[in-house]
């Protein structure tokens, strides 16, 4: 056996495995202290990227991003410094070459014409630079023709002040302009509910926009974050799982004017289909809560995020209302936004429901019975087969129905087979089943009734043969002695 010790933020937790990997438990985090979160309630992501090795080389290759990325204090480090050491350096160079051509031992001789005029120490050389990269130009200090390396320097220096200062103005510029600033106007409310809405288990929080310029094309996403183990034993320490949030639907694009109540309904396909609110005590995860769109005043795309712990969720909860009408408008009073108030709402779990519905159902004693009176009606349909099995063939030919009993118990055995074709049954009998008012009990029991006593039906509705051999009355009397005794074999 081996302890392996797993980290997740600041939770550690000790999972004993054996050589095979299998049969384990999944393993459950021991929390020390505040609980960690993957996503700050402000949207700040909570990870730190350690031991890159050689792959620290890849932000120096996008440098404008990595300079943008930068917190504002290294940035404007960065700017002073590399125009201070530019200036420097470009000062230096003028001083360099008024120092090689002897300018600054000559530089109050009317009569000599050097490179620049007027520098004759560092100093001058440093404001001729400034003057000149700043397009300023006072007059005092200029180049003269007969020096061609000043000239060559002049041209570098333009180049190369251009360079700097579209890198770094524009850093600055992207940096300033960043929508992150807008996203603090985007708010989500403090807790998410879970309580029954159109009959539904739904887990709802709510989103709200400050300005009353519009995000552009706003979407939401959620995102479960949860620790879990496959059945091969591979841990996951931050799996994640979509929450539907009306993707399906379309309801997942927002028009953001006024405060919106976003759902997730709970079902079968739900990650929270076996949450209750007992099980929350024990379960952890978090919810991110992801909203984009684009500002409607630069164009530039904007994402706020925001996330919700097990312990941020109230269970049987529902948001306050917080849109009124006043004369010509419509008021959102924010003092309401993040408020909640109970509503009845069952403590178990959507899994738990359905199982209690099913077992409390009162369609499953119908269908034993059901079945139940089934068998019982085979096996009347087999004791007539057997019955009709006994008769003359005479009598079977002029009956012409040897199947009539069987189909007949079969429309009586269940309510399901009431729609069998009346073509198979009598005149008589199709008369009593089309008269309205006639229930299906009443023709079961006229059908019962028939079938008990079939020989003494009307003997208008015989053939004539045995009409005649009737005499009017009940057929027992007139029948042959064979087939006599056949009939109270029938029904002893």
């Amino acid at each position: 056996m081996s302890a392996l010790r797993r980290k997740l933020g600041d939770e550690y937790q000790v999972v004993s495995t054996s050589a095979s990997g299998g049969g384990l438990p999944p393993p459950r985090a021991a929390p020390r202290g505040k609980r960690q979160r993957f996503v700050d309630k402000n949207g700040r992501c909570n990870v730190q990227h350690g031991n890159l090795g050689g792959e620290t080389s890849r932000y120096l290759s996008d440098l404008f991003t990595t300079l943008v990325d930068l917190k504002w204090r290294w940035n404007l480090f960065i700017f002073i410094l590399t125009y201070t050491v530019a200036w420097l350096f470009m000062a230096s160079m003028w001083w360099v070459i008024a120092y090689m051509r002897g300018d600054l031992n000559k530089a109050h001789d009317d009569s000599y014409t050097p490179c620049v005029a007027n520098v004759y120490n560092f100093p001058s050389a440093f404001l001729f630079f400034i003057e000149t990269e700043a397009t300023i130009g006072y007059g005092y200090r200029y180049i003269t023709d007969k020096c061609p390396e000043g000239i060559i320097l002049f041209l570098f220096q333009s180049i190369l002040g251009s360079i700097v200062d579209a890198f770094l103005i524009g850093c600055m510029f992207i940096k300033m302009s960043q929508p992150k600033k807008r996203a603090e106007t985007l708010m989500f409310s403090e807790h998410a509910a879970i309580s029954m809405r159109d009959g539904k288990l739904t887990l709802m929080f709510r989103v709200g926009n400050l300005r009353n310029s519009h995000m552009v094309s706003a979407q939401i996403r959620c995102k479960l974050l949860k620790s879990r183990q496959t059945p091969e034993g591979e841990f996951l320490p931050l799996d994640q799982l979509e929450l539907d949030v009306g993707f399906s639907t379309g309801a997942d694009q927002l028009f953001l004017v006024s405060p919106l109540t976003i759902c997730h309904v709970i079902d079968a396909k739900s990650p929270f289909y076996d949450l209750s609110q007992r099980s929350m005590q024990t379960e952890q995860f978090e919810i991110v809560v992801i909203l984009e769109g684009i500002v409607e005043t630069t164009g530039m795309t904007c994402q706020a995020r925001t996330s919700y712990t097990e312990d941020e969720v109230l269970w049987g909860h529902r948001f306050f209302p917080v849109i009124s009408l006043e004369e010509g408008f419509f008021k959102v009073d924010y003092s309401q936004f993040h408020a909640t108030f109970e509503v009845p709402t069952p403590p178990y779990s959507v899994k738990e429901q359905e199982e209690m519905l099913l077992m409390s159902s009162p369609l499953i004693a119908p269908a034993v019975s059901n079945s139940k009176e089934r068998n019982n009606s085979v096996e009347c349909l087999d004791g007539l087969d057997e019955v009709g099995t006994k008769l003359p063939s005479k009598l079977q030919k002029i009956t012409g129905r040897e199947d009539f009993p069987k189909k007949l118990l079969r429309m009586s055995s269940t309510t399901s087979e009431k729609a069998y074709s009346l073509g198979d049954l009598p005149m008589k009998l199709q008369r009593i089943s089309s008269v309205p008012g006639n229930s299906e009990e009443k023709l079961v029991s006229k059908t019962t009734k028939m079938m008990s006593d079939p020989i003494s039906q009307s003997v208008a509705d015989l053939p004539p043969k045995l009409q005649k051999l009737s005499g009017g009355g009940r057929m027992e009397g007139n029948l042959p002695p064979k087939l006599r005794k056949m009939n109270s074999d029938r029904f002893t």
